[in-house]
């Protein structure tokens, strides 16, 4: 019987150079990539920690460890993929036997692959099923999200979500046309989102059903939440010197990484209603990005997906 292969993927990794650049790659050096994708950063990790240096990747999207894992098959036994969300990371690294690691790398982003796939249900600019799970084993589904929750909710998950301005008038306007039949697929919530939207507002850089999109595929898969348990161990992890580096795509994300790596680098991190420092005044970490690095003009013309991409990066100390 002939056998398939998995299907290459097209995802292009965003601040690829810089990202990998940060992490210091040497022989002999152990990383992980928490969110594996197409696979982009996992090679560049493995050719700068050539000829031995080990890589661990985590995606919680099955599809992607499948296809990632046939583009990386040539490096043999340097490399281990698990299906897992990256908030798992210490379940997966303590079942390796992995006890530290000098390098940790995650991209926030949504792979080109499953933005490209219409049966994903996370883009409106193909029909498809209103789904957005990352892990399509579990969880509500986006269409579960717009025809059960009232009213004020999904404007308060519009609005915070997706900082969506007309989030009242979405939300109003959703809840109408489902009293009439449910939501099925992404083309159709996107007209009703779409005919919300006054038709004075500035959409000419984004597509009025965006901001709403953005806000259902947080809330489905509950985004903010597994990037704060990821960050909460992961520092852990590293080795003295190690490094994390976080690429996000969303200003929500970006606040998160920025605040807990500036209380790892803080000098104090008691609570503030305690009268005496308890941590001794040692600073966990150093933040090697004063400013977060932004993609140059050409990538973003080769990738237009790069443009809101924001990287940070931190450096744990001894």
């Amino acid at each position: 019987m002939e056998r398939r292969c998995a299907p290459q993927s097209r995802h292009v990794p965003v601040l690829l150079k810089e990202a990998v650049g940060f992490l210091r790659c040497r022989a002999g050096g152990r990383y992980v990539d928490a969110t594996v994708g197409g696979g982009g950063y996992a090679e560049a990790i493995l050719e700068a920690s050539a000829p031995d240096g080990l890589l661990l990747g985590l995606d919680w999207d099955q599809a992607a460890v499948d296809r990632v894992r046939s583009r990386l098959a040539p490096y043999g036994p340097r490399v281990f993929l698990v299906w897992a969300s990256f908030d798992g990371l210490s379940d997966v690294l303590q079942w390796h036997g992995w006890s530290s690691v000098d390098g940790i790398v995650a991209d926030l982003g949504v792979s080109s692959d499953q933005l490209d796939d219409p049966r994903r249900g996370l883009s409106f600019l193909e029909d498809g099923p209103l789904d957005m799970r990352m892990n399509r084993a579990q969880g509500v589904t986006a269409a579960q999200l717009v025809n059960t929750m009232p009213e004020e909710e999904l404007a308060w998950l519009i609005r915070s979500l997706g900082e969506e301005r007309f989030a009242r008038r979405i939300a109003a306007a959703i809840c109408a046309r489902r009293r009439i039949r449910p939501f099925t697929t992404t083309t159709d919530l996107a007209q009703v989102v779409a005919a919300a939207v006054p038709k004075s507002a500035d959409t000419r850089r984004l597509h009025p059903a965006t901001r709403t999109f953005l806000a259902l595929r947080l809330a489905v898969n509950r985004e903010l939440e597994v990037l704060e348990r990821f960050l909460g161990s992961a520092l852990q992890w590293l080795k003295p010197e190690g490094r994390l580096v976080v690429v996000s795509f969303h200003s929500l994300e970006d606040r998160i990484v920025k605040r807990c790596f500036q209380s790892w680098a803080a000098s104090c991190r008691c609570p503030r209603d305690v009268p005496v420092c308890r941590c001794e005044g040692r600073p966990l970490a150093k933040v090697l990005t004063r400013k977060p690095v932004r993609p140059q003009a050409e990538e973003v013309a080769r990738n237009p997906r790069a443009r809101s991409a924001r990287l940070r990066v931190v450096e744990k100390l001894s």
